[in-house]
């Protein structure tokens, strides 16, 4: 797994609003939402694929992202 997804996900993470519009998109559209984090990690260099993110997310124990993964698993 690339490091890339750990700070790719710090970076939306410190982002209230672009953190709170990719979880609304990964309740509509999931598998739009990993395209969405995957080319916002392109834009900020960071590049990440769909697997390195879910390997990465796995990895988290906070309840708000699983929380978030429980809803938007159809995607992920």
């Amino acid at each position: 797994m690339s490091n890339n997804a750990a700070e790719l996900y710090k970076l939306i993470n410190a982002d209230p609003k672009k953190k709170q519009d990719l979880f609304r998109q990964a309740l509509q559209n999931p598998k739009g939402a990993m395209k969405s984090i995957c080319e916002l990690g392109n834009e900020m260099n960071l590049p990440v694929t769909s697997e390195e993110v879910k390997e990465y997310l796995a990895t988290i124990d906070d309840l708000e992202t699983k929380q978030w993964l429980m809803k938007a698993r159809g995607g992920l």
